[in-house]
């Protein structure tokens, strides 16, 4: 399973921030691999980090509360270390629990075997009998569900991921859109080569709970170095190679093209499409 994610940052070096990232299936299989994750592990992961809010508090109380103040059918243990569903860590990089180190165990009645559940003990609701006889669970993998690739998206796609975290294919359309509404030039931003590795992913889920500026905020020090640099026009060749071609949902193909500005004495860059 992969430990790093690779993503181009491109960002607007005047005002310091990233304008979005172009990122491939593994960086948007781990952000939507956000939304399995339960609360309870949420704050386990983030424990310690200085979170915002009362989460962590929720999370140091239910610690220290004394078990013997929990129902019989409820323990400690689920609530802070509660389990995800294994499909969605099939095939997901930079996984942030620990899926390995549990062997999930779920419990049959011995008199009606159709009756299943993960709570030992639990009366059944057939015959009332106690449901103790041990099953071992059996999670998706790729060997067992026969599928060619895991996680959540399909790799044919590139896509934009936006400074909040908004991602969409890339496209002529989305691209110039995402410019219009940022107000910014092709040619005001630098691309930039970044990792992502567990340290940042973590850094990534905190971020994702505090602000909007998710991207900038994660990599503040590599773009203020970039913005110290300057711009030296590389966004907009990039640009202009990953729109070129690209094919939306509908099937319909456009064309990017690099052409001079008229009269400029720099020569710089512009796009500009036209449907297939």
């Amino acid at each position: 399973m992969a430990t790093t994610v690779k993503l181009k940052l491109f960002v607007d070096t005047r005002a310091e921030k990233v304008i979005f990232a172009e990122a491939g299936k593994d960086f948007i299989d781990f952000l939507v691999y956000f939304l399995s994750l339960p609360v309870g592990t949420v704050a386990r992961l983030l424990k310690g980090k200085d979170t915002v809010g009362s989460l962590s508090n929720l999370y140091k109380s239910v610690e220290n509360l004394s078990e013997s103040l929990f129902q019989p059918n409820q323990t400690k243990n689920s609530l802070l270390n509660p389990r995800a569903p294994r499909s969605a860590a099939t095939g997901v990089p930079l996984l942030l629990c620990d899926y390995d180190s549990h062997t999930r165990m779920v419990y049959s009645c011995p008199s009606h075997y159709h009756n299943i559940t993960d709570v030992p003990n639990l009366l059944c609701p057939s015959c009332n009998k106690k449901m103790t006889g041990p099953l071992y669970y059996v999670p998706p993998s790729l060997e067992n569900t026969g599928l060619v690739e895991g996680g959540f998206v399909k790799s044919f796609v590139s896509f934009m991921v936006t400074d909040d975290l908004e991602f969409m294919p890339i496209s002529p359309e989305n691209l110039f859109s995402l410019l219009n509404k940022s107000k910014v030039e092709i040619d005001e931003l630098e691309k930039m080569d970044v990792e992502l590795g567990v340290d940042e992913g973590l850094k990534l889920l905190k971020l994702s709970l505090e602000c909007e500026k998710v991207l900038t905020s994660l990599y503040q020090g590599t773009v203020q170095q970039a913005s110290h640099r300057g711009v030296d026009f590389s966004g907009a060749r990039s640009i202009a190679a990953f729109v070129s071609p690209q094919r939306d949902f509908n099937g319909a193909a456009s064309t990017a093209a690099i052409v001079t500005r008229p009269g400029s004495p720099c020569a710089l860059p512009e796009l500009y499409y036209c449907p297939a």
